[in-house]
């Protein structure tokens, strides 16, 4: 028996009709059960499903929603002459949140502050650091922890804990900080839009549009309730073409000059005696007949 060789695969061509479950991923069957293609197809239509809703994954029509709310901190030291100004800034994450600046709260500063976000799929933890707020420099960063989310809070429980942080005193030294968490899933729909009206040019009304005179434009209006279907609907008029109107064009006529005599160009041609006469009369002529502009540009020339 020959071998075969991928191009001679590749080459080969499957007739007849395709199975019933090509493709297809009963409901019905229990996951345990499915083969490994269809268990796939079943993780790919979950994922792109959490990735529309802005999801989990647990469900196509609900999403994760998370709430932290920082409560206070408490700090090891007051850097700086002056009462530090804290702010918290919380990374769950790509989405950046921040509360609001506690002035002069030094050690000792409390938000209170609430932050609902989506939770997006595969984040288990949240970035938080604490900032002293600068008027005229770059905010100073004071301490910084990495939050990871318990489990209890997937079960519908909330849990308020001090998490340590860390800083310019070392790992876990700079102080702590109060978190309240908690999780619920929340319904979601999918984006609705609703069906535009058809409009309808029903009259004409005279308009003046700058540079293109009087001219008649529709107006659009939408059908009352009970008008026929859009098949019924009359055929909507052309819109007249608008033609710029030309302003008149004034043909300009040049100046005339004094006319040229010949003695004209004696005179000038006894001033300039190496001088060709065809040239001192073109240079006259250029200069309509002004024999002071004409002997100017002569003497240029020379």
């Amino acid at each position: 028996m020959a071998a075969t060789t991928p191009s001679s695969r590749r080459d080969q061509v499957m007739i007849g009709s395709l199975p019933e479950d090509f493709l297809r991923v009963d409901p019905s069957v229990p996951t345990n059960q499915q083969t490994p293609q269809q268990q796939q197809i079943n993780h790919d239509e979950q994922t792109a499903r959490a990735i529309q809703y802005g999801g989990t994954g647990t469900g196509a029509n609900t999403m994760g929603r998370l709430s932290i709310t920082c409560m206070q901190a408490k700090l090891a030291k007051n850097y700086g002459v002056t009462r530090m100004d804290p702010y918290c800034r919380i990374r769950i994450g790509h989405a950046v949140f921040e509360t609001p600046t506690d002035m002069n709260g030094a050690k000792n500063p409390r938000w209170n502050k609430t932050i609902q976000c989506n939770l997006p799929p595969g984040v288990d933890a949240i970035h938080l650091e604490i900032f002293d707020e600068k008027a005229f420099t770059t905010d100073n960063r004071i301490a910084w922890t990495l939050v990871q989310l318990p489990q209890m809070i997937f079960n519908g429980e909330s849990k308020e804990d001090w998490y340590p942080l860390s800083g310019k005193q070392g790992e876990d030294k700079e102080g702590m900080i109060n978190l309240v968490l908690a999780y619920q899933q929340v319904p979601v729909m999918p984006m609705m839009y609703a069906p535009q009206q058809q409009m309808v040019y029903t009259q004409q009304i005279p308009m003046v549009m700058p540079g293109y005179g009087y001219m008649a434009a529709p107006v659009a209006t939408y059908p009352p309730a009970g008008y026929p279907p859009p098949m019924a609907y009359p055929q909507v008029p052309q819109q007249p073409q608008m033609v710029p109107q030309q302003p008149p064009q004034v043909q300009q006529q040049a100046p005339q000059g004094a006319p040229i005599t010949q003695a004209d160009l004696q005179s000038i041609q006894e001033m300039f005696p190496n001088m060709d006469s065809e040239v001192i009369r073109s240079v006259l002529e250029a200069n309509r007949g002004d024999k002071d502009a004409t002997v100017n540009s002569l003497l240029s020339m020379t």
